[in-house]
């Protein structure tokens, strides 16, 4: 849809989620008042409530409409799957690399977790679960190549540890140790898959 498809109204409610998140990365939630988001997004105050009933409202779209798994989740769905570990390898990759072009969700999350300690995002799970579910049945179908381990889980600890991943190269990433140890991705791939103790053959 262009610009000219576009009505008055809705070209004003993404002008003000534009203005909103701009300013929650700049001074974070609760340091940003709703005059400052008019003014951004050149309304009058009482303009943005015809849009939104209040500042969380805004928020909690944000973090619908930015989430990366917009992105993550189609090429997730067409990763070829010819056994759970090419998979792996293949969908951390896509994960840590989707991450990396959206630096600015991290503070939206961190925001997130500090400010509305994670109560946005049931709604996150709410609206993805649908479409991550045929991601989970793929892994349901792989008896026998897999643990017993429910297909849910399985996903929620792959989320988990390449996010962790992400983060910890983030923060740590150029330190002259971390730069010696070669691919960590691949390891932390290792870890996933095979855990980190060793079981001797036999």
């Amino acid at each position: 849809m262009d610009d000219a498809q576009i009505s008055k109204g809705e070209r004003t409610r993404r002008a003000i989620l534009e203005a909103a998140y701009e300013l929650f990365l700049e001074h974070g939630f609760a340091a940003t008042p709703m005059r400052q988001i008019a003014e951004r997004a050149g309304l009058a105050l009482g303009g943005i409530y015809n849009h939104f009933p209040n500042k969380e409202a805004i928020f909690s779209e944000l973090i619908l409409e930015r989430h990366p798994y917009r992105q993550i989740l189609p090429i997730l769905l067409n990763t070829p799957a010819d056994n759970p570990e090419s998979f792996v390898r293949s969908a951390a990759q896509t994960m840590v690399d989707e991450l990396g072009k959206r630096p600015d969700f991290i503070k939206l999350m961190l925001i997130e977790i500090v400010e509305f300690n994670g109560r946005n995002m049931p709604k996150v799970i709410e609206r993805v679960m649908p479409e991550v579910l045929p991601l989970i049945q793929r892994f349901g179908q792989q008896k026998g190549l897999l643990r017993d381990i429910p297909p849910f889980i399985f996903f929620r600890a792959f989320i988990g540890l390449f996010f962790s991943y992400y983060m910890t190269e983030l923060l740590i990433g150029d330190t002259p140790i971390i730069q010696t140890q070669g691919n960590a991705l691949d390891h932390f791939v290792e870890i996933f898959l095979h855990g980190v103790i060793r079981r001797d053959e036999g």
